[in-house]
């Protein structure tokens, strides 16, 4: 999967977090809300824009994140 597809940081949106395409949600809400026990499926109920693809680029997107900080320690 690349999350670039469905990942976007605007300097213009969300105070340049990085953000779902086409959405205001941040990749730290989806993330914060599966933290918080919401399945991939309650999400896509309550937020019809998203895809499961969108969820799994944010999971993506923090995976590589997480990776790039540990080669740079």
């Amino acid at each position: 999967m690349n999350y670039q597809d469905y990942i976007e940081i605007r300097a213009d949106k969300r105070f340049e977090k990085p953000c779902i395409k086409g959405t205001r949600i941040t990749v730290y809400d989806v993330l914060n809300w599966l933290a918080n026990g919401m399945s991939k499926q309650d999400i896509l109920n309550d937020f019809e824009e998203l895809s499961e693809d969108m969820i799994n680029a944010c999971l993506g997107f923090a995976a590589d994140k997480e990776h790039k900080l540990k080669i740079a320690s």
